[in-house]
C-alpha cells in the first residue's frame, strides 16, 4: 500500500510536524490512529512519507475545528480504509447537529421574545396559587433526568417552592421559565456558573437583556463552526482526489 502512496518525495515525520506545530509523537500517533495512511519503512526501520501523508494531516486539521477530534479521527479512518460512504455519513451528521443547535438557538430567541418581564413579586405569589408542574413532569418535558433539576437547583438556576403536604418539589411559571432557559443554555455549551448570574439578572431585572450577550456569542460560535466545516470539505476533497 505505502509504494502506491508515493509521489517522488520522502518526507520525514519531523518534516511532517515542523509545517503544523506538531510533535513527532503526534505524528506517528496519528497514523496509528488511522488518521494517516501507513507510512513506508525504510531498510532500518525508519517510517518515510510522502505529500499525500502531509494533504491527509492538512485535512484532519481542517476538520478538527468543525468536527471534533473524535469525528474527524472516525471521518480519516473511513476514508484510509476505502469506505468514504461512511465518512460522508459522519459528515453529515456533524452538519444535522450544526443545524439542530441553530434551531435551538432560534428557539431560545423566539421563547425570549415571548416571555414576558417576570418582577420579583410574582414568584412568591405563584406559591400560594393551586398549580405547579412536578419534577418528573417537567424533567420529561425537558427531556432530562430529575437529578439534572435537582442539580440546576443547588446551583440556582431554578426555585421550586416545596408542596406542604407532600413535600414534593413543585415548580411554578417562573421555574419552568428559567428551567427552560438553562436547558436551551446548557445546549449551547454554557456551564452552570455562565447560566447562573444570567438568570439571576433576569429575576432581578425583571427582564431578559443580560442574555442578549451570551446569545450573540453562541450565534458567532455556530457561524464559526459552519465555516470551519467548509475549510475541512474544501481540504478533505483534495485528500480524495489526490488519493484517486
Amino acid at each position: 500500500m505505502g509504494r502506491n502512496l508515493q509521489s517522488g518525495e520522502r518526507l520525514r515525520p519531523i518534516d511532517l510536524a515542523r509545517g503544523h506545530g506538531l510533535s513527532t509523537q503526534a505524528i506517528r500517533n496519528y497514523e496509528e490512529a488511522g488518521i494517516l495512511p501507513a507510512a513506508d519503512r525504510t531498510p532500518h526501520g525508519y517510517r518515510t512519507y510522502t505529500p499525500l501523508h502531509a494533504r491527509a494531516l492538512r485535512a484532519f486539521l481542517a476538520l478538527v475545528p468543525g468536527h471534533g477530534h473524535q469525528t474527524a479521527t472516525a471521518i480519516m479512518r473511513a476514508v484510509n480504509q476505502g469506505v468514504a460512504e461512511e465518512a460522508f455519513r459522519l459528515i453529515d451528521e456533524s452538519h444535522f447537529q450544526l443545524l439542530d443547535d441553530r434551531r435551538t438557538l432560534q428557539a431560545v430567541e423566539s421563547a425570549l421574545r415571548d416571555l414576558a418581564p417576570t418582577t420579583a413579586s410574582e414568584p412568591d405569589a405563584a406559591v400560594s396559587g393551586p398549580s405547579g408542574t412536578f419534577i418528573g413532569t417537567l424533567a420529561g418535558q425537558l427531556g432530562i433526568r430529575p437529578a439534572t433539576l435537582r442539580k440546576w437547583e443547588r446551583a440556582g438556576l431554578v426555585r421550586p417552592r416545596r408542596d406542604p403536604r407532600t413535600g414534593y418539589r413543585v415548580y411554578d411559571e417562573a421555574d419552568v421559565r428559567d428551567a427552560r432557559l438553562a436547558h436551551q443554555l446548557r445546549r449551547g455549551g454554557y456551564l452552570l456558573r455562565q447560566i447562573a448570574p444570567l438568570i439571576a439578572q433576569v429575576r432581578a431585572a425583571g427582564g431578559l437583556e443580560p442574555l442578549e450577550a451570551a446569545l450573540g456569542d453562541w450565534r458567532r460560535r455556530l457561524s464559526a463552526r459552519g465555516r470551519a466545516m467548509l475549510t475541512g470539505a474544501a481540504e478533505l476533497e483534495a485528500y480524495l482526489r489526490e488519493r484517486g
